[in-house]
């Protein structure tokens, strides 16, 4: 069972460690002021209460749950000698749903939604005529109402963050005109653990490479990362492995895979590189990096061209459903002319990805012929003559060799037989005789006395028979 208590008590922790630090180094930058106050506040006592009302008493629980800590950052610059005017708030605050932790420990806690997101900004939020802004990180996470939402109070900017499955943590703000360097203020993964990630993930999708390549704006994406740190990351990997590419097409970084070697590019015409990159004969090595190279496009751009098929899918089933539960026959004929279109467009979508599958098939083949080629020239492996000289080398070395060990062979027997003569041998088995004891004697005797009157009397019964025939004959 997870303990999802001690899980949203440690990204307490983790987010508040890393903002807190950034807070104070944006200090008379991104925040502004010269004179600054930090105070720190928890919901420790609505914490009690709740374990109150669930009857949970145990005094060591309380410092085993998260507390929903925060810490503001006041800024003032000096007006008069005894006056100081306010110049900005910054909070960076943790909101965790206490209620489900207390009261349902083994269930999984929900997510932060709109309505308690807006109920504990203003909350927190004191004087609203001074400028505002707010990093809420919710370990549940948010709802996709509460992501999308705009608090209704002036001066306040808000910052959304809340860890993600896959690692890492996601930031978004639904105020678009909120510039990236303060959406940063509150992102508590540092650049090196981004790049970390991004590797990690590019390793583990390392089969990609083989058919294709990996895009720096999917990935992007798909982990939530900047695209300059997902950059910084395939040029890591670039460097380090011989075997990987990158390139920049239309603001976009791709990695691919080609070969080891990287050969020395000299300098020459365009007409005379095409030339020898499409030649009979020629380096494979760079045909191989040039093909490479196309695929990866090829192949993001198919991938691109298939997440649009899904979106068009989806509009489609949405169309649909329209349809089906519209009880006008206008809205009806106006659905179906909308669904007829939106699958005309889905076939047109899928034909260009077949066109596409067939040259990436193309390309690959290509590759392939040449990587076995290149393979087969660094191989170097000796031709029919030169195997059939040591092929009957080794035969001669073989029959040599055999008739060596039969001539030794017949040369230690021969020794075995002079070295040994048949006074020796005599003695040899003198050796092996065993003397016998002398109490053994007379037991000896007996035993050749007794075999002698048996054999006697064996004699004396076969020669009974012949003395009772006599009579009879006479």
């Amino acid at each position: 069972m997870k303990d999802h208590a001690r899980e949203m008590l440690k990204a307490e922790y983790a987010y508040l460690a890393i903002v807190e630090s950034r807070l104070e180094s944006a200090r008379g930058k991104q925040l502004h002021g010269s004179i600054w106050k930090t105070s720190r506040h928890d919901d420790s006592d609505r914490l009690r209460a709740i374990m109150a009302n669930h009857r949970v008493y145990d005094r060591r629980k309380v410092g085993e749950l998260p507390h929903n800590r925060r810490i503001a950052i006041h800024g003032f610059e000096r007006n008069w000698w005894f006056r100081k005017n306010p110049t900005g708030v910054a909070i960076a605050s943790v909101l965790n749903p206490l209620d489900s932790i207390v009261g349902s420990p083994e269930q999984t806690p929900p997510p932060i939604d709109l309505t308690e997101l807006i109920e504990h900004v203003r909350r927190i939020v004191g004087d609203d005529a001074t400028p505002h802004i707010i990093g809420i990180c919710a370990p549940s996470g948010f709802t996709e109402d509460a992501r999308r939402c705009k608090i209704d109070l002036p001066n306040v900017s808000l910052v959304l963050v809340e860890p993600q499955k896959e690692g890492g943590w996601r930031i978004s703000t639904p105020d678009e005109s909120l510039p990236a360097h303060v959406l940063e203020i509150f992102d508590p993964e540092v650049a090196d653990q981004k790049i970390d990630r991004v590797r990690e993930r590019i390793q583990s999708h390392s089969a990609d490479l083989l058919t294709g390549g990996i895009s720096a704006e999917t990935m992007s994406a798909k982990l939530n990362v900047p695209q300059k740190e997902v950059s910084a990351a395939i040029a890591q990997m670039a460097a380090e492995d011989p075997e990987l590419y990158m390139t920049q097409k239309d603001g976009d970084v791709l990695l691919y895979r080609g070969v080891a070697a990287k050969p020395e590019k000299t300098s020459m015409s365009v007409v005379d590189r095409i030339r020898q990159l499409f030649a009979k004969e020629g380096d494979e090595g760079e045909k191989i990096n040039v093909l490479a190279e196309r695929r990866a496009q090829l192949s993001s751009r198919r991938d691109r061209l298939y997440e649009d098929i899904g979106r068009m899918e989806t509009r489609e089933a949405d169309l649909l459903k329209q349809g089906k539960e519209a009880s006008s026959s206008v809205v009806r004929r106006r659905v179906a002319a909308q669904l007829a279109q939106v699958r005309k467009d889905v076939a047109r979508q899928n034909t260009t990805a077949g066109m596409l599958n067939q040259q990436i098939n193309i390309i690959s083949t290509d590759i392939h012929n040449l990587t076995l080629i290149m393979q087969g020239n660094v191989a170097q492996l000796p031709d029919t003559e030169e195997l059939t000289e040591n092929a009957v080398k080794a035969e001669e070395m073989l029959e040599t060799l055999n008739a060596d060990a039969a001539m030794v062979a017949s040369l230690e027997t021969g020794l075995a037989d002079i070295g040994t003569s048949d006074e020796e041998m005599a003695i040899l088995k003198e050796f092996e005789t065993v003397d016998e004891p002398a109490e053994s004697t007379p037991v000896r005797k007996s035993e050749s006395v007794a075999k002698r009157k048996s054999s006697d009397a064996d004699v004396a019964d076969t020669e009974q028979p012949s003395k009772r025939a006599d009579p009879e004959a006479s």
